[in-house]
């Protein structure tokens, strides 16, 4: 990949929405684009700004003089919880309050670089869903790209929210709906989703509310999806191919760029740069040290995500389905795992598992995923970590929380043939033997091979020249670097 004249220089201000799961990837895409030349404005929320100068140290976003991290408010109220925000209220305060905010922030930038070395906003790489900066890319009339974090199957879903609507299913009629058999319901008219059922779909549609906020985003967010130059995705074509051309059909022109983590490998080579991060909590890399002490293929890394919350009983189920399995483990569990109370296992587990498992409240995951002891991933399928996995060539056993978790998992284990489901309700029993099957059972061996066959897919549509992922990267720099049409 060549690089631009250095005193031409883009200028790219890159907004993502605020959640960890937002940020890592546009973070990995905002150094790419560095690395291509652009000078990049990274915009946090003001709270999340000082999350992650709590976790990675005062000066962990000072950055490069061509890649600066600005702020705007989120319009909630002021807290120091060191926790996700409520996502409805996050969402709902976003979309009203943001805009003036980040005009603002454009008016200043554009005002230094007379002044400064700092080069005019030249386009915006937006969040999917922080559509406001469309108004303001129209405003300055400047190209938008929005990047949906989703994958590509899940982002697909949420297209046909306006549609599952209006043919009534949903809001759900009444509460009795959730279990009685009605999200079970196959959905047999979506493009590229065919034998998907209701209960597969993007979790939002599961409320009797018609006024629910997460409804009515979602409509406004993927309907302005079409005033954007281009949406990207962080997937790659052969995984999500049907699906990818399915949203093409119907939406501005979609490239898949990913694995994203995989073209900082390959295309980002300035060692300052890769250090900047952006984990919201402080990551404790000791368990890489103790992973170095495993077999291979021989432990199973536990992470919930960012955002999953779970009930005191669903932890201590996973905890002594973990113990039974005889397997050792990574379990990272977040301060906040637990709604309303202290993520606690119990201590008769920690000394019945001390010598084979180990806790953490974060960890590096690309590092403990790509370490060769890790055999499978007992995950919440959201997509950055289903990603990061299959990238990785580890199979997964998929416990959903949340919004397009189901999707993935779905597509996890009845298409892509890398994952197995355990059941809403957990209990001990299914998650002993189901991590046995992951790590030992023949099932587990097939979804192995399968994934390391995906694994070598991913590399290649990357790190090629001929690559699809690497073919749309430049796709999208053009339509960057192109006049607002």
């Amino acid at each position: 990949m060549g690089s631009l004249n250095f005193t031409d220089k883009a200028h790219a201000v890159c907004v993502p929405y605020p959640a960890q799961g937002h940020i890592n990837p546009m973070l990995m895409l905002a150094k790419v684009l560095h690395s291509r030349g652009f000078y990049i404005t990274f915009v946090n929320t003001e709270f999340n700004h000082k999350r992650l100068l709590r976790s990675r140290g005062p000066h962990a976003l000072d950055g490069l003089p061509s890649f600066r991290f600005e702020t705007i408010p989120d319009g909630l109220p002021p807290t120091d919880v060191d926790a996700t925000q409520d996502i409805p209220s996050l969402c709902d305060s976003t979309s009203k309050t943001c805009l003036p905010y980040f005009k603002q922030l454009i008016h200043k930038l554009n005002h230094s670089s007379s002044t400064s070395d700092v080069p005019p906003v030249s386009c915006i790489v937006s969040d999917g869903c922080m559509s406001f900066t469309l108004d303001a890319a129209e405003e300055l009339g400047v190209p938008e790209v929005l990047f949906w974090t989703t994958s590509a199957c899940g982002f697909l879903g949420y297209v046909h929210y306006r549609q599952l609507k209006e043919k009534g299913y949903t809001p759900l009629k009444d509460e009795s709906y959730l279990a009685n058999g009605y999200l079970d319901t196959v959905i047999d008219w979506i493009p590229a989703m065919e034998g998907i059922r209701l209960k597969d779909l993007p979790t939002f549609l599961r409320t009797t509310d018609p006024n629910f906020i997460m409804l009515d985003f979602v409509f406004r967010e993927t309907e302005r999806s079409r005033k954007a130059s281009a949406i990207i995705l962080n997937t790659f074509d052969d995984l999500e191919h049907q699906v990818l051309e399915s949203l093409n059909s119907v939406l501005p022109p979609v490239y898949s760029v990913g694995p994203l983590h995989l073209a900082l490998k390959h295309h980002v080579h300035d060692n300052e740069l890769k250090q900047i991060g952006s984990n919201l909590w402080k990551e404790e890399p000791q368990c890489l040290q103790w992973l170095d002490t495993k077999d291979p293929n021989s432990v199973v890394y536990v992470n919930f995500g960012s955002i999953t919350v779970m009930t005191s009983d669903q932890l201590i189920e996973f905890a002594w389905g973990l113990a039974n399995s005889k397997q050792p483990f990574l379990w990272v569990i977040r301060p906040d795992l637990v709604g309303g109370e202290s993520a606690i296992v119990p201590a008769e587990f920690v000394e019945e598992t001390k010598d084979r498992g180990i806790l953490a409240t974060w960890c590096p995951q690309e590092q403990v995923l790509t370490h060769p002891s890790i055999g499978g991933f007992l995950t919440h399928s959201g997509w950055n970590s289903t990603i990061e996995s299959i990238s990785a060539g580890v199979p997964m056993t998929c416990w959903p929380f949340f919004a397009e978790q189901q999707t993935n998992c779905w597509y996890s284990c009845t298409k892509w043939g890398v994952g197995m489901e355990i059941d809403n309700d957990v209990n001990r029993d299914e998650v002993e033997s189901l991590v046995r099957e992951l790590v030992k059972g023949e099932k587990g061996k097939e979804m192995k091979k399968r994934t390391l066959d995906w694994k070598r897919k991913a590399e290649e549509s990357i790190a090629n020249p001929d690559g699809s992922s690497y073919r749309n990267l430049d796709k999208m720099i053009q339509v960057l670097l192109s006049p607002r049409v």
